[in-house]
């Protein structure tokens, strides 16, 4: 019974089961130990974790604290590049191996202040870039849980935590979001504070959140900002006008996913929402190009310490550091004011549209587990900093998760998610 309810329940439906008496926080927590007791040897999501001793000892004995906080105890991962007081943080990388931070990310710090208790470290990439860590897809372990917020999606997709916080340079929440079927939020850029996360490019790194309801991103961003908790009463929107991106001016889009679009666009139109379809997509492959260059440039200054390690970084991160201080200053440049007039010539053609409809990633995760798959639908929307949600429910003919994602226009992320707690239902 627990093992089902820990699947089928969100982080908000779990706390209205506790505040109605009708299930106890250490039933839950208790299914969330035993699920990793039962599948962590195969799944491997986490670089640490509190043993369960551990977990429920912090839980008694602050017993008060967790009765009388929003989040009641419940657990929560934290990807292995953001600061724990109380755990490593290694970053996925031997250059950093047993690196204990004195201080928690700002990020870490207000959920604990909410209730939520830290109950470990999730799986990166090496430096949040592609070198894989041990995850595999919980639906399949011979495939990729994707990169580089590897772990955070797949215990969230397996019932080991009901959320995870991850992060976003390139496609790092989106692209994993998709593969392991949960949902996926990076908020517009600057929308939270960075503060105790390893940067990789600044003008591009976003934290980024996993749940299974989209209504549990809106409370973790609520915490997240310090604003009163979000009212459930508050209506979903349904949209007028998306704009329809079918992601092959980006790159490649596998056919599954190219029928899913179809597939989700088919639900829109039968709701009455007005598809606007761009007259032109060539800007969707200048921005993939513009965020490598960008990303590699910034990732070259940002790793000034790693990079005098070498030996211990793997091939692909010296190459992106190699390409990124081969690149002049004045084509990086060039390149920051080319994504603001594409973004702004995008709001311009399309001031009405309330969010944009586009692959979450070109397909379902790849067999094999040494590459974490294609980061080119994410780059476009990282590049211009937009919020972003990838919502799940479709499958493949194999019955792997197909993710698609929803843009917004800078600093609507609150409509966005109404908009995509209104879709989500379609999509099951």
């Amino acid at each position: 019974m627990h093992n089902k309810l820990t699947h089928s329940i969100g982080l908000k439906n779990a706390l209205k089961l506790i505040e109605t008496g009708e299930h106890s926080a250490e039933a839950i927590v208790q299914d969330c130990l035993d699920r990793i007791e039962a599948r962590e040897s195969e799944v491997g999501a986490w670089q640490y974790r509190l043993d369960t001793s551990d977990y429920l000892a912090e839980f008694n004995n602050n017993r008060a604290f967790y009765d009388n906080s929003l989040l009641k105890g419940l657990p929560i991962g934290i990807k292995d590049i953001i600061d724990t007081a109380d755990m490593p943080t290694e970053m996925g990388s031997p250059i950093h191996k047993g690196r204990q931070p004195v201080d928690d990310a700002s990020c870490v710090a207000l959920l604990r202040q909410a209730g939520g208790i830290i109950l470990g470290k999730t799986v990166t990439t090496e430096f949040a870039y592609f070198k894989p860590g041990k995850t595999a897809n919980p639906h399949d372990l011979t495939r990729t849980p994707g990169g580089s917020s590897s772990g955070s999606a797949a215990a969230v997709a397996d019932g080991m935590v009901p959320v995870a916080l991850g992060s976003q340079t390139a496609a790092s929440v989106i692209r994993p979001a998709a593969y392991c079927g949960t949902v996926g939020y990076v908020g517009t850029r600057g929308e939270f504070s960075l503060r105790g996360i390893q940067p990789l490019g600044q003008s591009l790194d976003s934290l980024g959140l996993f749940s299974r309801q989209v209504e549990d991103i809106e409370l973790l961003r609520a915490i997240l900002l310090r604003q009163p908790e979000p009212l459930s009463s508050r209506d979903a929107i349904k949209p007028k006008r998306i704009l329809l991106c079918r992601g092959d001016a980006a790159g490649e889009v596998e056919p599954e996913m190219a029928a899913a679009i179809e597939q989700v666009a088919s639900i829109l139109d039968t709701q009455g929402v007005e598809l606007i379809e761009p007259e032109e997509s060539g800007w969707l492959g200048e921005l993939v190009q513009l965020h490598g260059l960008i990303m590699a440039y910034e990732a070259a200054r940002n790793l000034a310490l790693e990079s005098s390690h070498p030996d211990l970084l793997s091939p692909a991160l010296q190459e992106l550091i190699t390409q990124g201080l081969a690149t002049p200053r004045e084509d990086y440049l060039a390149a920051l004011q080319s994504v603001a007039d594409i973004r702004a010539r995008l709001a311009n053609a399309y001031p009405d549209v309330e969010a944009i409809l586009a692959p979450a990633a070109p397909g379902a995760a790849p067999k094999g587990r040494e590459r974490t798959g294609a980061p080119h639908m994410s780059r476009p929307w990282q590049a211009m900093g937009l919020p972003v949600v990838t919502l799940p429910g479709l499958r493949d003919d194999n019955g792997l998760p197909l993710g698609v994602q929803l843009i917004g226009q800078p600093h609507t992320d609150d409509t966005l998610l109404r908009i995509a707690r209104w879709l989500e239902p379609l999509l099951k």
